[in-house]
């Protein structure tokens, strides 16, 4: 007790401080008329990899035992932390798994991951025995998660003797069709397929091209439906699953046709290499973290012209490739980044976001050793039991410093907002305006009547490269050895403004404003 009320003090001296710091008022105008885009009600995700321990980058090896061959799926820790997102939406894939064989039907022998030289990511092929297989689905079914398949799609083919990098051929179905017979036999439950990683366009370490690719996810498609016939429980098929070249994308969804593709998915990692000294810099600026909005936008827009039965789809995003900054993607800072990633990939209409990784790497939600959550980890649990499907728009004009960010309440009526300060030296004093009427500029407050929620987070001592995250002045820690904490909001008087300190994340929950598009 006397913990919470140390606590609490904190809090009222932080916000107290505001008055004086250089504080600026900010008028946010809400209009909840209509919606501007829809989320999946699962719109946070988070990927589990394949990467042995010999991943190493910058001198460092930072997936340590985190990798799908390797991770403790008996740890309670790792349970808990899927558990409380009841569900969790988990994408299993990565850079090998296009190197990846099951162990299933005719394959015999089973090899782990290699270094190799001239192999795909300086790895040989691996093999998942249906022992593993079975284990990880233990843990999914025990923890509820909803799970994404990446499937190896450059099984059957071979890399081209005049085109380095490019491989052809057709895509092998026989290895993925066991697989998913197994599955249907043990009754595990598969939300989707992915095909492919980082295959598209250019590439990473191996292409297909476009035209191909797309009659390989038809030949996928007719799969699914020859073993999953009842179109209820019928697994949906996602690609290409890499990095967004507007030619390659058209062709792609042009071959694939109609009702073939479910998702459309890319990759994003816009904050450059992990060893970057100047990523701590691109976090904090407004300016570089718009410049990735032109993507969204252009994904939304190619699949809505080209395959509007089908739903964009970030399935895998790290901020900073090569497993993470090692001081900066595990801290609150990052929340900077990847909590303004989903408030924007979900105006652009883009249905789930997967967070690489759940655990390993430096870019994790939970630390790779002791699996304690990481600021992140937070972040996204508060986004996901906040923010409801519907997209709503909120725009201030005073500061390009203050991200904010509104849905329809998740659970409850009213509205949901997210406020992201990325100033180390100004706090924001924010009220509101409902602006129901489109035609009309907003020239009213809104106030309110009933107490509103409030999550303030904030880094421990102020320092934004801190592993540890307060919630209104309190430390997030864990509950005895295994539970994560309870995440209970502020309380706060509806005439007062909503305050919002530097280097501050804050969610806000409005029972009373009045947003027809969420009634």
């Amino acid at each position: 007790m006397m913990m919470g009320f140390k606590g609490l003090i904190c809090f009222i001296i932080l916000l107290s401080c505001l008055s004086f710091s250089s504080a600026e008022d900010v008028k946010v105008s809400i209009r909840g008329a209509t919606t501007i885009a829809r989320t999946d009600d699962n719109f946070v995700c988070a990927t589990l990899d394949w990467w042995p321990t010999e991943k190493c980058n910058y001198n460092q090896c930072p997936w340590g035992k985190a990798g799908l061959f390797n991770l403790d799926l008996e740890n309670k820790i790792l349970a808990s932390a899927i558990k409380a997102f009841n569900p969790l939406r988990v994408r299993i894939g990565g850079s090998l798994q296009d190197q990846v064989v099951y162990k299933v039907g005719n394959v015999k022998k089973c090899t782990q991951f290699k270094k190799v030289e001239g192999g795909l990511f300086g790895f040989s092929e691996g093999c998942l025995p249906m022992e593993r297989w079975d284990e990880l689905n233990n843990l999914f079914n025990r923890t509820g998660a909803k799970i994404t398949f990446g499937l190896n799609a450059l099984l059957g083919r071979n890399e081209s003797k005049t085109d380095k990098g490019l491989w052809v051929g057709d895509w092998r179905v026989d290895n993925s069709r066991d697989l998913m017979k197994y599955n249907i036999e043990k009754g595990y439950k598969i939300d989707s397929y992915e095909f492919g990683n980082e295959l598209c366009g250019s590439g990473v370490s191996a292409r297909v091209e476009a035209k191909q690719y797309g009659k390989d996810v038809i030949a996928l498609k007719n799969l699914v439906r020859e073993l999953y016939p009842d179109p209820k429980t019928q697994p949906k098929i996602l690609g290409p699953g890499g990095f967004y070249e507007e030619e390659w994308f058209k062709t792609f969804l042009k071959v694939t046709g109609q009702d073939v593709l479910d998702g459309t998915t890319h990759h994003i990692y816009n904050l450059g290499p992990g060893n970057d000294p100047s990523l701590i810099t691109k976090i904090q600026d407004p300016f570089y973290l718009s410049q990735i909005a032109q993507t969204f936008k252009d994904v939304a827009k190619i699949v809505e012209k080209f395959a509007p039965w089908s739903e964009a789809w970030v399935s895998e995003s790290g901020g900073a490739y090569n497993s993470g900054g090692k001081d900066v993607s595990r801290t609150f800072a990052n929340g900077f980044w990847y909590l303004d990633q989903l408030g924007m990939t979900s105006k652009f209409n883009h249905k789930v976001y997967c967070r690489q990784a759940l655990i390993g790497g430096n870019y994790a939600l939970l630390n790779t050793t002791t699996f304690v959550p990481n600021p992140d980890y937070y972040g996204a649990l508060l986004w996901h039991r906040l923010m409801g499907s519907r997209v709503i728009s909120a725009t201030q004009d005073v500061s390009p410093h203050l991200r904010v960010y509104a849905h329809c309440a998740k659970q409850k009526p009213g509205i949901s907002l997210l406020f992201i300060n990325l100033s180390g030296e100004k706090s924001f004093e924010v009220t509101l305006s409902n602006a129901i009427d489109l035609q009309v500029k907003p020239n009213f407050e809104f106030k309110g009547y009933e107490k509103r929620e409030e999550y303030h987070l904030t880094p421990e001592d102020g320092n934004i490269q801190s592993d540890v995250m307060l919630l209104n002045g309190n430390p997030l820690k864990l509950k005895g050895e295994s539970e994560i904490p309870e995440m209970k909001p502020t309380r706060v008087d509806p005439k007062t403004a909503i305050s919002v300190a530097s280097h501050s994340i804050v969610y806000v929950t409005i029972e009373d404003f009045h947003a027809p598009a969420c009634a």
